[in-house]
């Protein structure tokens, strides 16, 4: 019972972020994806993941629900990193000036 509990949780972890990378790809925008959300949430991700194997490994034990949450979430990441990076727009400020001929 906890097993499927488990992989019920992944699911819904992992699939969390689908509608924003469905939503970024639908618009091609991803101006209002902060990168400082995206970078904290790439270390979280990548630690954890990290830690969680290395802890699993010397204990001989595998919790297959959990790296497929990260290496889904990873995936969809590293699309939303390459549509902020793709996608957002240089906001130049432009100034019109008109031009007076002596």
């Amino acid at each position: 019972m906890n097993e499927y509990i488990g992989w019920i949780g992944s699911f819904f972890f992992a699939i969390c972020a689908m509608p924003q990378a469905i939503q970024v790809f639908r618009t091609k925008k991803a101006d209002d994806l902060s990168w400082l959300f995206l970078i904290f949430w790439l270390l979280g991700e990548i630690f954890t993941l990290t830690y969680l194997l290395i802890d699993d490994y010397s204990k001989g034990i595998t919790h297959f629900p959990i790296y497929i949450n990260y290496v889904f979430n990873l995936l969809i990441l590293g699309y939303l990193l390459y549509a902020k990076k793709a996608y957002s727009k240089k906001r130049i400020k432009t100034v019109k000036v008109d031009k007076q001929i002596f």
